[in-house]
């Protein structure tokens, strides 16, 4: 019980760090930031597939497919929404563009 519990703690501890952090961002660096973890959770597919490159069907198995399908999610959902936010900053220079001609 004792590792179960260690792990637990961390959790929670990283998820009160991570909310502390998130919310002292300025909004003008949301986007370097969403590509960060874009980064990360390549990182994470990557080990995902480690984890899970056997052909038997056991927890670690089970849990990198879950990890390698809820990190390709958050890696499109990341994109896009970067896409979005640069899209929102580039839509002026298109229609200066535009217009000029």
């Amino acid at each position: 019980m004792g590792p179960l519990l260690i792990s637990i703690y961390v959790l929670v501890l990283a998820m009160f760090i991570g909310f502390e952090v998130i919310t002292k961002v300025p909004p003008t660096l949301h986007t370097p930031l969403m590509s960060g973890a874009n980064a990360i959770s390549g990182i994470t597919i990557v080990g995902a597939l480690l984890v899970a490159q056997t052909s038997e069907v056991s927890v670690s198995n089970v849990v990198g497919a879950a990890a390698i399908v809820l990190a390709t999610v958050n890696v499109i959902g990341g994109f896009m929404v970067t896409d979005r936010m640069l899209g929102m900053f580039g839509g002026k220079k298109k229609a200066k563009k535009e217009s000029a001609r």
